[in-house]
């Protein structure tokens, strides 16, 4: 499966007071580029957690900086997902400058486990989701 990428623009709100991108913000444009990955593929996180009865809970998130990205960048961040466990998938995430061979801002490997919505118990990957990492 080639990775999924995603666009974005970096915003005042991103930024600290020099208008480079917040080290915790790196996070949410990650988060955006997964969520979208699903959208994308017809699976809104909304309706899996009332229809099916699952959300996606982050266990475990490595980031590497490399550059900063800056007020203004126009930013494409990438995932390439992949179902490590019955009920969970890693993601390997880059977030890029301008284009997807742009310059390389920052890494991470995300992993997420499906829980159920009303305990947040471990649960199996639907199988749509399955059939997406195939």
């Amino acid at each position: 499966m080639s990775p999924y990428s995603w666009t974005a623009r970096v915003y005042w709100e991103d930024t600290d007071g020099g208008g480079v991108v917040y080290h915790a913000n790196y996070l949410r444009f990650f988060e955006r580029a997964r969520t979208e990955w699903l959208r994308e593929r017809g699976h809104v996180q909304s309706e899996m957690a009332a229809t099916l009865g699952v959300v996606f809970a982050l266990t475990e998130v490595h980031v590497r900086y490399h550059r900063p990205a800056r007020l203004d960048d126009l930013l494409v961040i990438s995932c390439s997902p992949e179902r490590d466990g019955g009920a969970t998938m890693t993601f390997s995430q880059d977030m890029r400058r301008g284009s997807t061979a742009g310059e390389l801002l920052a890494a991470a490997t995300v992993r997420v486990a499906c829980v159920s919505a009303d305990t947040f118990r471990p649960r199996r990957l639907p199988a749509a989701i399955v059939k997406e990492l195939s």
